[in-house]
């Protein structure tokens, strides 16, 4: 195997998850709902391309039923640490345990899209002097 050339996500609410994936996450979008029969959207990020599918099969999962991030299958993505810290700052306290992780070579946080699908990002940029916090490791499960 040379790599992961797609992920396929199950999403219930393509437009709001369009939109997340788009904006938020500032994907490269590859090819539009409307360029599709079905209810679908395609973006690129790196060498892998992230479809969103819109099949009615969604999990329809919620933070609430979460003990901890490791405890569901989920995509990480990796940034900078300026994208990084501002997808922290954007996304934190949808749940308890989302981190952000010490990996060991990289840091990672949890956060879920409009559907609820968990995904992470994470960066292998050292953090600037001035930002102070807390990293979890992988046993900080209660």
């Amino acid at each position: 195997m040379d790599g992961v050339d797609h992920i396929n996500v199950d999403v219930d609410d393509l437009e709001a998850c369009y939109d997340f994936y788009r904006e938020s996450l500032a994907l490269t979008l590859v090819r539009p709902p409307e360029d599709f029969d079905g209810a679908h959207a395609m973006f690129r990020t790196g060498e892998t391309v992230v479809t969103l599918a819109e099949t009615g099969r969604a999990e329809k999962w919620h933070e609430t039923d979460m003990n901890h991030p490791l405890d569901k299958a989920h995509i990480a993505f990796e940034t900078d640490r300026a994208e990084y810290e501002r997808m922290v700052s954007a996304l934190d306290d949808q749940f308890p345990k989302q981190g952000p992780y010490d990996w060991g070579e990289f840091e990672g946080f949890y956060f879920l899209d409009p559907d609820g699908n968990l995904l992470e990002v994470i960066t292998r940029d050292p953090p600037a002097p001035d930002v102070s916090r807390t990293l979890l490791i992988h046993d900080d499960v209660e």
